[in-house]
């Protein structure tokens, strides 16, 4: 199929490109980018102009008045299969990702069996090859069933398709294990995610500790939780030149702590936030709403202010969703024995586009950190519209207002904390692989 998208109003950071474009596509690739020129529409595209497509017929999508983006690159995905089918398959979390606009996910390995040998990989690799709607990229363990205690087969998982590895959802309590496994990911040419958590101080913890934990009677957890491992984990990337990237980032002090880490030219860290870390606060928790339990915690307004100020100066290199659905019978629980996560593929660009709204990030740096920095941070070729690479796009209509109905999503997982609410930015056509999906 070739396939032509018309002045629609590309953005592509990897191109420095943002502006009034025509895209050809042929045979599943980006064939060539056409810029219009100041104030003038490229005119009619006939056969001889085609560039590197195929000759044959040729579709037309006309994008006026609407975004033409590369493809969202969610580094941070939770799709639960193998082991927990009832709450998200591979089939249905990537058909939540097209339908926000995200062409590749990067899985994490919190499976049942752990994905922490090489059979498990193959067969997350196969099962997206068979189901998946978009690129699936598996996450590996770190340690042996995420236990924190003996590293995984990281060489063998890496062949077998790993492009990163992570024990997210517990961090890696000890310090040598967490060296070493720096110093495989330097050797393996793979980052090393870190749910950072100290487990001792947070026990027991089910929110952001302060006023409000005390008001409702809630355990909390401290923001110095996640903030004394965040300052070990920079000491051991420090000492080891491994390449580490900070997961789901939730408050100011972190933002700090990572902004110094930089200055100080440990140039190997990379950290990324979440949408609900920058939209909403622990005030979303009141009336006990588990959907708004998610680990690390809501905040509070100044660590709301320190993430977008982190987003803003480049101290956070990428949004991701950390996508993690759950069944509505568990999250209708206690609130203290309800799991924790959201269920943000098919709301991240809607919220996110809020940052370019309030000037904290342009239209051209949100993309940045939706597409092309997790592409480079996972070393995947994704999240750019150059010549040559997959054609995977989103047509965005910024302008389209709606409001979020959870019943609706495409995910199983209907936990969210935004369900009613209205915002705008709506994917309208996803393109994965040249092959178009089209949403209402």
């Amino acid at each position: 199929m070739n396939l032509i998208i018309r002045n629609g109003h590309v953005i592509d950071p990897s191109q420095d490109i943002d502006g009034l474009c025509d895209i050809l596509i042929g045979d599943g690739k980006i064939a060539e980018l056409r810029r219009h020129k100041a104030g003038v529409r490229n005119k009619k595209i006939n056969a001889g102009e085609r560039g590197e497509m195929n000759a044959g017929e040729v579709q037309t999508i006309d994008a006026a008045g609407m975004y033409v983006l590369p493809g969202l690159v969610d580094m941070h995905v939770h799709l639960r299969e193998p082991g927990f089918e009832y709450k998200e398959t591979i089939k249905s979390g990537t058909y939540a990702a097209i339908r926000g606009g995200i062409t590749s996910v990067c899985c994490m390995p919190n499976t049942k069996p752990v994905n922490d040998n090489a059979s498990v990989t193959e067969f997350i690799v196969r099962n997206a090859a068979s189901e998946g709607a978009c690129s699936v990229f598996p996450v590996g363990a770190v340690t042996k069933g995420q236990k924190g205690e003996e590293l995984a087969e990281m060489g063998m998982m890496r062949d077998a398709g790993c492009v990163a590895f992570s024990d997210d959802g517990r961090p890696v309590m000890d310090s040598l294990v967490m060296r070493r496994a720096l110093e495989y990911s330097k050797i393996l040419g793979v980052p090393l995610i870190s749910h950072c958590e100290d487990l001792v101080l947070a026990a027991g913890g089910v929110m952001n500790e302060g006023l409000l934990s005390v008001t409702l009677g809630l355990k909390g957890i401290p923001g110095q939780a996640e903030e004394i491992m965040i300052s070990r984990d920079i000491a051991l990337a420090e000492l080891t030149g491994g390449r580490l990237h900070i997961a789901h980032v939730s408050t100011a002090g972190s933002v700090a702590l990572i902004r110094a880490a930089k200055k100080r030219g440990i140039a190997r860290v990379t950290a990324e936030t979440c949408p609900h870390y920058f939209s909403i606060t622990e005030k979303a928790v009141e009336g006990y709403n588990t959907n708004a339990k998610v680990n690390p915690p809501l905040r509070t307004e100044k660590d709301v202010e320190g993430i977008m100020e982190g987003l803003a100066d480049g101290t956070l290199d990428v949004i991701a969703t950390d996508h993690a659905p759950h069944h509505h019978d568990e999250k209708m629980g206690e609130f203290d024995l309800a799991p924790s996560g959201i269920s943000g593929l098919e709301t991240a660009i809607s919220l996110s586009i809020r940052l370019v709204e309030k000037g904290v990030l342009s239209m051209s740096g949100l993309i940045e950190k939706m597409a092309l920095n997790p592409a480079r941070i996972m070393g995947i070729d994704r999240g750019s519209l150059r010549p040559g690479l997959p054609a995977d796009v989103v047509i965005l209509d910024h302008k389209k207002q709606y409001r979020v109905d959870a019943s609706r999503f495409l995910s199983k997982g209907k936990n969210t904390p935004f369900d009613g609410m209205l915002l705008h930015g709506l994917p309208v056509i996803t393109l994965v692989n040249g092959k178009v999906y089209t949403w209402d």
